[in-house]
């Protein structure tokens, strides 16, 4: 026990003297958590430009453009004249959308001719496209349905059984789970466990592999030869101690943007620690594994950067193929994700995350084992190539 601490202690100061671990560790978080906050800040996209070409220019067609301008969603850019390319206009101005008003729109309205008016949404950006889209189809739908209603008034139809002409039924839309849309709710806190995950297994890529390249874990470490699990532990401790501090970060910089916590608390903070736990694990076993602390921290960085994109959190699993289901199913971001969206954007009940939770304990589990029978055989191979000399009571290669 008395050469567990000591490691640990020796440990602890490795980690805090390698100035790289620390401004990996510490600032990294830090630094994406406050740029990724301003950056989502708005929470939702506004003023998106929008082009209006009226080809028109009458009454009725200026009111339909002031209505899409009173649109606080978007901002719009008014075309008198139909410019020579329209593509251009909106790479221009960045537009989410072009509408269209057709020549003899006042006119066909009033004959009841049903005028066709043309929307085009620019997919180059599919999050601002969807915005524009939205709100395009609130406001054009408001004025179409103002207009049929206006139209059987003039023609001496009471204003009550004129809605109910235009409208037989009623259709209510209500949004579930972040009923605003709020952007910053939805991708920020998801990033920062992204970031959390990332710089758990930078720090873990170098812990086993670079003291295998400086040959220094035959002489530290001859004590503890026969203790594979222990050693594993020396070496994530202090791991485990940094990421409390950055959660406790992640928690105040909560309050600053004044982003929500998740329900349930408590399990939150057991469903956090098992997926630190985890990831450490993974860590471990891919430093021992790979002996070199360069080709280790590429292998991590290789599992790490896609995980978010493969985790189902913006894009479904389902509509993955298998291998690929597979490969995010083995990382722990994808079932912590999971669960932290039902805690923290749907408000769902704690029960509903357990499965999730199942899972990263299995990958605990798993990873802790594999890691265990890694570093077994790892200590039975470098310890048995080693010579002690007596003298000096070193063990020299």
């Amino acid at each position: 026990m008395k050469e567990f601490f000591r490691l640990l202690k020796r440990e602890f100061k490795l980690f805090i003297g390698n100035s790289t671990l620390r401004t990996v560790f510490f600032l990294a978080p830090v630094f994406y958590a406050t740029l990724l906050g301003f950056v989502y800040k708005s929470g939702k996209v506004e003023n998106t430009p929008v082009l209006v070409i009226d080809r028109d220019n009458t009454p009725l067609s200026s009111q339909l453009t002031d209505m899409l301008d009173d649109n606080k969603s978007i901002s719009i850019i008014k075309y008198a004249q139909e410019p020579l390319s329209i593509k251009d206009e909106v790479i221009r101005h960045e537009a989410a959308a072009v509408v269209i008003i057709p020549s003899r729109f006042e006119a066909e309205m009033l004959q009841k001719k049903y005028p066709e008016l043309n929307v085009y949404i620019n997919t180059g950006n599919v999050l601002t496209a969807n915005f524009a889209s939205k709100a395009l189809q609130l406001t054009i739908g408001t004025f179409s349905a103002g207009a049929s209603i206006k139209a059987l008034q003039k023609a001496g139809m009471p204003a009550t059984k004129a809605a109910t002409q235009y409208e037989p039924f009623k259709a209510n839309y209500i949004t579930l789970f972040n009923t605003t849309g709020n952007y910053l709710i939805f991708m920020w806190p998801a990033m920062l466990a992204v970031v959390l995950q990332q710089v758990i297994l930078l720090a873990m890529a170098v812990s086993f592999a670079a003291e295998f390249e400086r040959g220094s874990f035959v002489k530290e470490y001859v004590k503890m030869k026969k203790w594979a699990f222990p050693t594993m532990l020396i070496k994530v401790i202090p791991i485990w101690i940094s990421s409390i501090l950055i959660v406790g970060i992640y928690y105040f910089m909560h309050m600053i943007f004044r982003v929500p916590m998740p329900e349930g608390i408590l399990n939150f903070i057991l469903l956090t620690a098992v997926f630190v736990g985890s990831a450490s694990f993974l860590g471990v076993f891919i430093s021992i594994l790979i002996p070199d602390a360069l080709k280790a921290t590429q292998i991590l960085m290789v599992i790490a950067s896609p995980a978010f994109i493969i985790s189902g959190f913006t894009w479904p699993l389902s509509a993955m193929p298998a291998f690929v289901q597979f490969i995010a199913n083995i990382i722990p971001l994808t079932p912590f994700l999971q669960a932290f969206k039902i805690l923290l954007i749907q408000k769902g009940s704690v029960e509903l995350t357990f499965p999730y939770l199942k899972h990263l304990s299995i990958l605990l589990v798993v990873y802790a084992i594999i890691g265990w029978i890694a570093l077994k055989i790892k200590l039975w191979f470098i310890f048995k190539k080693a010579t002690p000399v007596e003298s000096t009571g070193v063990i020299e290669e």
